[in-house]
């Protein structure tokens, strides 16, 4: 994971591969950038409408260009506010005929969890790229079979990891490379929030594939691989949940779960749906980096340093926000026909280590990781 995600790094800094071509092959790629690749967003739920859709004004490889709605007044509503002709407005029984629409280079699922693999696989049958929402799937055999659809299909498939995007996150990266703060001993995440309604999508199993681990907990999971450039060695896993609430009645609360990784760093991660909490700590032989909020919507904050640190102000990102850097990587990523930094695989790999969690939370034992 360390040398992909360097290269990473340099991708989503902006600096893209294209600038080591010849002077043909950038009057070629500039020629082909002019136009902006086309999004359909599948899923008019909060995140889809409330915080994708408005992100596509900041981009600059990336537009909206159709709409995938069960709700044929709200598509219609959203198509008029944003710009989408009616001719590209679609819903989940006429779905596949999205494979007509030259229009459509990316098919972006906001979905629940559940619903991720038929969608991504039909997608990619219809001959499109796909950007799918976390966690990738509700298990690593969707997971695999979404992977093997893209590559069958010859599309490009990029898991909606936007911390891969955000400016103090990429920083706090970095500066760990560097060695600013010495060699790594510890990471610490806990990620959580207060979960209100007991007949939401998110606390239904079935739907979800899991509770706060499945939701909020990733963001801990994930940036402890994105954080050390290591991937873990075994965890072991505890959890704690009240199954007299009625909001934990099929999903869990809170789950702990310590990752080993193979320099030796302990990992130590917590999610909830009890309490809010939003922080990524690295201790080194030589102080901290800490970011408390680590992966909000925004008010991200990055110390860096001894005791409590100094507080850093990052370079930008690749992007005018974290979501427009995400959108248009896979943009890029299409164009100059390169893998995306956040891949299926590396959705694979997060849906991998959550199951082995839950399994050692379950059996209460140390599980091995397969490599």
């Amino acid at each position: 994971m360390v040398d992909r995600y360097r290269r990473g790094l340099v991708a989503a800094g902006g600096v893209f591969a294209a600038t080591a071509l010849g002077a043909p092959a950038l009057a070629a790629g500039a020629a082909s950038q002019e136009r902006k690749i086309g999004y359909a967003v599948v899923g008019l739920g909060g995140y889809g409408l409330g915080i994708i859709i408005p992100q596509f004004k900041n981009c600059r490889r990336s537009r909206l260009v159709a709409l995938v709605s069960g709700d044929p007044a709200k598509a219609r509503r959203v198509a008029a506010e944003y710009g989408v002709p009616e001719r590209n407005l679609y819903d989940y029984k006429n779905f596949d005929a999205i494979r007509d629409n030259p229009d459509i280079d990316v098919v972006y699922v906001c979905l629940p969890v559940s619903m991720h693999a038929e969608y991504t696989i039909r997608a990619a049958r219809a001959g499109k790229h796909v950007m799918c929402e976390k966690p990738m799937a509700v298990s690593s055999a969707e997971c695999e079979r979404m992977i093997a659809a893209c590559k069958e299909a010859g599309k490009k498939l990029m898991i909606g990891y936007r911390c891969h995007f955000e400016p103090n996150n990429l920083e706090a990266i970095r500066r760990a490379r560097a060695g600013e703060i010495g060699k790594l001993r510890y990471f610490r995440s806990e990620h959580g929030f207060v979960a209100g309604n007991p007949s939401a999508w998110r606390l239904k199993k079935a739907m979800s594939g899991g509770g706060s681990l499945m939701d909020i907990g990733i963001y801990a999971l994930n940036a402890a691989r994105y954080m050390t450039g290591e991937e873990p060695v075994a965890v072991y896993a505890t959890e704690r949940t009240d199954r007299s609430d009625p909001r934990f009645r099929e999903v869990e609360d809170m789950i702990e779960f310590e990752l080993e990784f193979p320099s030796g760093v302990l990992g130590s991660c917590m999610s909830m749906y009890s309490a809010n909490r939003n922080q990524i700590l690295l201790m080194g032989e030589r102080g901290r980096i800490e970011l408390e909020p680590a992966t909000s919507y925004r008010g991200i904050r990055l110390r860096v340093g001894s005791g409590a640190g100094e507080e850093i102000t990052p370079p930008p990102g690749p992007g005018a926000t974290m979501w427009a850097g995400q959108l248009d990587h896979l943009a890029e990523c299409i164009v100059q026909n390169r893998t995306p930094i956040v891949a299926g695989e590396e959705g694979l790999r997060d849906i991998r280590i959550i199951e082995a969690v839950y399994q050692s939370a379950r059996e209460r034992r140390r599980i091995v990781l397969r490599a």
